[in-house]
């Protein structure tokens, strides 16, 4: 019986469906994770080489004290020609075989789950991994490659949004058509689609022709969590430090500094002897040391993941109450920031209006307006964001929304999607 895996590899979570003799199911991926259908995209390398990924890394990394590599957001650099390798104990990785890591634990999981090798997967890809097309082309050929890495020898890409639409149509009755808009939110990117769906159509192979629209933009969860952290915490590591150069003059942090230190997935870039220098510099002048000190704590700590994880958690809470709190502590320092709906609403004002042009450019492309849409289907976690869905809401109507799993729907659809290009 032809087995192929449906691989949705995030920048935040991954998840793995199986197709077997036209049967998906999304399966189990991580036992340390409270979610084990889904993975945490992250790794973790000891300082004994020993490699750990999902929640069992972060388990690693806080308990080794972050005495190591922990790795994440990875997705994100695909597109960046810039980022080649890293070096992880003196051994060079390309960055195909940072994802590498990633995708072979899946797949491996996955082969223990069906008790054979697998060789063929359908992998999930934004609409846009970069605006660029030429960044974007390179992005897809580095998952490309880093797939084979892990071990698979055919490798096919969908559209993430038009996956999360299959996973929709198989829950529809037989005949019965919808001119659905598809919103998929994922760490990286919000990704928008405008397909027509049919009833027990979805295993038939060639669907392009119901594809009336694609859209996306390079804003998602991650955005709103630096916009999070720049407005409410950044002021605790430095954001308004000034410091005096050797002219005398009163200069601003460097924007180097800031930029990496509001991207959760670019703070351990900080840990140069070069930045160490400048920081100590920077410190001597400073009208608020305490605030480098902790800047240099949580560098020096390898904080940066766990920092964000508050934040996150403050974002989450804020999608179910008007109020929330960023609480965060080391060495020295501790954080109980409380953070209002309006507040991160106001953050986040035009990443939103960007994301609502992306919405309203997708349905116009197709032709189509407000009223044509028979189906808002959403799916991943910033979905749940109340100013995110009112943009649904505003357009179309609340009768129209339905939402699924917002973290398997993806990979369930790229499982349905193998007959659309493995026999």
């Amino acid at each position: 019986m032809h087995t192929v895996f449906g691989l949705d590899f995030g920048t935040t979570n991954s998840a793995l469906s199986v197709n077997s003799g036209g049967s998906t199911e999304v399966i189990d991926i991580d036992p340390h994770n409270l979610t084990e259908k889904t993975m945490r995209s992250v790794i973790f390398v000891d300082q004994e080489n020993d490699v750990f990924l999902g929640q069992e890394a972060i388990m690693q990394y806080i308990e080794q004290g972050g005495q190591g590599r922990f790795l994440q957001s990875i997705k994100t650099f695909l597109p960046s020609a810039a980022f080649e390798y890293t070096m992880i104990n003196g051994k060079r990785y390309e960055l195909e075989d940072v994802i590498a890591l990633v995708l072979k634990t899946v797949k491996q999981r996955g082969e223990a789950f069906v008790g054979h090798d697998v060789t063929d997967v359908v992998m999930g890809r934004p609409v846009v991994f970069s605006e660029d097309r030429n960044k974007d082309i390179l992005a897809e050929g580095r998952l490309k490659r880093a797939a084979e890495i892990a071990g698979f020898k055919h490798v096919a890409f969908q559209m993430e949004p038009v996956a999360a639409a299959l996973t929709f149509e198989n829950s529809l009755d037989k005949g019965d058509e919808k001119i659905v808009l598809i919103g998929d939110f994922g760490g990286g990117t919000s990704d928008f689609t405008v397909i027509r769906l049919t009833g027990g159509k979805s295993k038939q192979p060639d669907r392009i022709q119901d594809v009336l629209a694609l859209g996306g933009v390079s804003i998602a969860g991650d955005a709103f969590d630096s916009r999070l952290m720049w407005e409410k915490v950044a002021k605790y590591f430095g954001r308004n430090v000034r410091y005096k150069s050797m002219m005398g003059h009163w200069l601003d942090m460097p924007h180097p500094i800031s930029f990496k230190l509001i991207n959760w997935h670019l703070i351990p870039q900080l840990r140069t002897n070069s930045i160490k220098e400048t920081l100590q510099g920077i410190k001597i002048t400073a009208d608020d040391p305490v605030a480098i000190t902790n800047l240099q704590n949580l560098i020096e700590d390898n904080n940066g993941f766990m920092l964000f994880q508050a934040i996150e958690k403050a974002k989450i809470d804020l999608s179910s109450y008007d109020k929330s709190m960023v609480f965060f502590r080391e060495q020295g320092l501790e954080i109980r920031e409380a953070v209002e709906r309006l507040e991160f609403e106001a953050a986040i004002r035009d990443h939103r209006a960007k994301i609502a042009t992306c919405i309203d450019e997708t349905v116009k492309k197709a032709g189509l307006t407000a009223k044509d849409i028979d189906v808002i289907f959403t799916t991943g976690g910033t979905s749940h964001i109340p100013c995110i869905k009112d943009l649904f809401v505003q357009r179309f109507g609340l009768q129209k929304m339905q939402h699924r799993d917002a973290f398997t729907s993806v990979a369930y659809g790229l499982g349905l999607s193998a007959s659309m290009f493995f026999e």
